[in-house]
């Protein structure tokens, strides 16, 4: 369970991956962001931008058409 989710659906880049990176600023070390897109090329952006602040990717799970991508801040 995520301490904080964004959904990001029906957006498309650059607007996810700026939520991420605003929601992540927001988060204390140790605290998870959970990040529901739909659009392709934003499930790339987002987990390269995570890890890019050197945040942990700790699950990415593809539903369809939805990706949920779990982070770690760190």
């Amino acid at each position: 369970m995520a301490d904080i989710t964004i959904d990001v659906c029906g957006e498309v880049c650059p607007v996810p991956v700026m939520k991420t990176d605003e929601a992540l600023s927001k988060m204390k070390r140790g605290q998870t962001l959970e990040v529901i897109v739909d659009y392709p090329p934003s499930k790339e952006n987002v987990q390269r931008l995570a890890t890019f602040r050197g945040n942990k990717i700790i699950e990415v799970k593809e539903e369809g058409e939805v990706v949920r991508i779990l982070i770690e801040k760190a």
